[in-house]
């Protein structure tokens, strides 16, 4: 938080730090952050009247008082109403100077949920109000903000009480807008954000869809909807060179594959070929289920550069992808005499150097590389396309200084987590999207199955067996590499140990992400050419391998993994022309999300779907990673729920800029975004 913000807050440089965990850096962002739940302190239920699982404040004498030390050391108090109704107090935690606000015989107020407890009615770690003192009730709702050690609600309500007063509220957008949305302007809403009115009860609230609620996640959508507008806009005023080609090379490449375009990977060539073309530079999402063919239309679309007379590179987030994608395309570029390198932090110093030599010469006109390519010392002579693998997983900045190594390049994202609508409506509207939204021919369905580890596995194993007794060949995925008593989790290792013991006649490898990258090339290498006839793994074989022979995938603790991981290791088999399976292994008790994450795979093969539902299971932030990065993506919208406000935030967004309402714009960016390039990851 900047000096003169915590000057107007009057708080120390320490209370800023805590804030700041908070992600409150600004005025702003105080003002804008939303309570957790609400207590209502505006009117005193009688304990007759007390609801289990409900929150409330209740009035009486304190008439008993005593420390117990069975099952563990607590504080516990009687207190009884004039009826003669009573609640017990109890308190794990808690300060010697509670017991003299809990004393025999004082009149006093608790706050907090109540529960059934041993002894009967009960309220636990309840806030406790001196009813002497003060007689007088709140007129509004009390907010609960999420916080952090070190800064209680009491010192949090006083910082947002202070913000509020030292902004002005008026409204960034028009009353004409705002009538016909039927929105209550915005100086109203926020004050009731942190002070609701005790008409609303709590399932009004937590449902968040009353007026003011509903005022601030507009105006947060139509932020993002205008940002991104915006990024269009300033993307499609830049210039870049366009990349004419005959489609020799292309047409070439074809001609060598042994398979044939989907109309579906035709259809998304035509369109990066097409912006390719164009003097403003690409930035297109490409986008497709498991095993849709996304890596040789990316091939095909660095082919038109090249052609062009322009050098393209691709990175991956690890070096195993990064090493089997230039694997791949070191088959197709080398067929066509293309100088093609590979680029990773693993190097030898001297063969780092030669490659960023042929980069800066020319000589090497297409690389492949891990984070490695970010780093300053390597130049190209004329980059004009750059390929960024799992997008979702490189950092803001480091995309930047990928595409920066040009001149406005042209950008092609690749994922392979499917993107719901409403996810690619919200957050990547500043993007081309291009699906392939067609399998390529002969896929057969994988198979699934779901098996309890501890009562199925030598069954499992048995399957195994016959799966390579008929010429096929097995993954067995394990999650840990290491032992962990919390988790109880099987290693690698210890999988990799019982089925040499198992299976003496079998050739079993061994791969993991500690292992030195010329032992996983080895071993990988050794699967692909069928030398091995099972492959146990850590999950990084989750996205890359391609070995049309191998037709099984076992995954331990499919429990402890997510939909998006499951459904990439899913997608490892089926390649070939055989019926394969997937047999996620469970170990009991399993948790309700568990359970969920677990039928969602089952029952699903469509990857869109799955994300759909993924979605829904965990919300946008954990699907795109942004908790990780601890940059919040909503305060208060849900693009699932609130789906008809995106779409109104949309509409809105466009006719402001196609209209230039620039001052608007300006105004509602810097109240909601003031910092968009963090916001947009572009």
């Amino acid at each position: 938080m900047n000096p003169a913000d915590c000057k107007t807050l009057k708080i120390a440089t320490t209370m800023a730090e805590k804030l700041s965990k908070l992600h409150l850096t600004s005025l702003w962002d105080i003002i804008l952050y939303a309570p957790l739940r609400y207590e209502d302190e505006t009117h005193i239920t009688p304990m007759s009247d007390l609801r289990i699982g409900e929150s409330c404040l209740i009035e009486g004498r304190v008439i008993h008082q005593e420390m117990q030390f069975r099952p563990r050391r607590q504080l516990v108090a009687r207190m009884e109403n004039a009826t003669g109704h009573a609640v017990f107090l109890r308190y794990l935690n808690f300060y010697p100077n509670l017991q003299a606000q809990l004393a025999t015989g004082k009149t006093i107020r608790a706050m907090g949920q109540v529960r059934a407890g041993f002894y009967g009615t009960e309220m636990v770690h309840p806030k406790i109000m001196d009813a002497s003192k003060s007689s007088e009730l709140k007129e509004t709702l009390t907010p609960v903000y999420p916080t952090v050690a070190g800064l209680n609600q009491a010192t949090l309500r006083r910082i947002v009480a202070k913000a509020l007063d030292n902004v002005n509220l008026c409204d960034t957008l028009p009353e004409n807008l705002l009538s016909s949305l039927k929105l209550p302007d915005f100086a109203s809403a926020i004050k009731m954000l942190h002070a609701p009115t005790p008409e609303y009860s709590a399932s009004d609230l937590n449902n968040k869809n009353l007026p003011f609620f509903r005022r601030l996640k507009f105006d947060e959508l139509l932020a993002q909807q205008l940002s991104m507008k915006l990024a269009r806009n300033e993307r499609e005023q830049q210039t870049a060179t366009p990349l004419h080609h005959t489609g020799k090379l292309v047409d070439k490449l074809l001609s060598q594959l042994s398979f044939s375009l989907t109309n579906a990977q035709k259809k998304c060539l035509a369109e990066i070929q097409t912006d390719l073309s164009r003097t403003h530079p690409m930035h297109r999402l490409l986008q497709g289920d498991v095993g849709s063919g996304k890596t040789i239309v990316a091939a095909l679309a660095a082919l038109s550069a090249i052609e062009a007379g322009f050098q393209a590179a691709l990175t991956a987030p690890t070096e195993i992808l990064a090493e089997q994608h230039f694997s791949k395309f070191a088959t197709w570029f080398n067929a066509l005499n293309i100088p093609i390198a590979f680029l990773s932090g693993s190097l030898k110093k001297k063969e780092k150097q030669q490659v960023k030599d042929d980069l800066l010469s020319g000589k090497v006109r297409f690389v492949v590389g891990t984070h490695a390519l970010f780093q300053d010392d390597v130049l190209f002579e004329n980059l004009g396309f750059v390929i960024v693998d799992e997008q979702h997983r490189f950092g803001v900045s480091q995309r930047l200084r990928f595409k920066n190594k040009g001149d406005n390049v042209h950008q092609l994202m690749m994922s392979a987590t499917p993107i719901p609508r409403t996810l690619a409506m919200g957050f990547f509207a500043d993007l081309d999207v291009s699906v392939i939204d067609e399998m390529p021919k002969g896929r057969t369905p994988v198979k699934t199955h779901l098996k309890n580890s501890e009562l199925r596995r030598n069954e499992i194993e048995q399957f195994v067996r016959k799966i390579i007794q008929d010429g096929r060949q097995a993954y067995w995925v394990c999650p840990l590499i290491e032992e962990s008593e919390a988790l109880q989790l099987k290693t690698a290792t210890e999988t990799f140990e019982r089925l040499s013991q198992t299976f003496p006649e079998l050739s079993i490898g061994l791969v993991h992400g500690k292992m030195k990258a010329a032992e996983k090339a080895a071993v990988m290498q050794q699967f692909v050419s069928g030398s091995l006839n099972a492959l146990v793994a850590t999950t990084v074989i989750e996205v890359g391998v391609d070995v049309p022979n191998a037709t099984l995938m076992v995954i331990e603790h499919a429990e402890r993994m997510g939909l998006s991981q499951l459904h990439q290791l899913r997608g490892r088999v089926g390649r070939g022309g055989g019926q394969s399976h997937c047999v996620l292994l469970f170990t009991e008790p399993l948790s309700d999300t568990a359970k969920e994450r677990l039928r969602i795979i089952y029952q699903n093969t469509d990857g869109f779907e799955i994300a759909r539902q993924d979605l829904q299971l965990r919300g946008p932030g954990e699907f795109l990673g942004a908790k990780q990065s601890g940059v919040p993506l909503l305060r208060f919208a849900d693009i699932e729920k609130d789906i008809d406000l995106l779409e109104t935030a949309c509409r809105c967004a466009n006719q402001m800029v196609q209209h230039q309402q620039n001052e608007v714009i300006t105004k509602h960016l810097q109240r909601w975004l003031p910092n968009r390039e963090v916001y947009l990851g572009v």
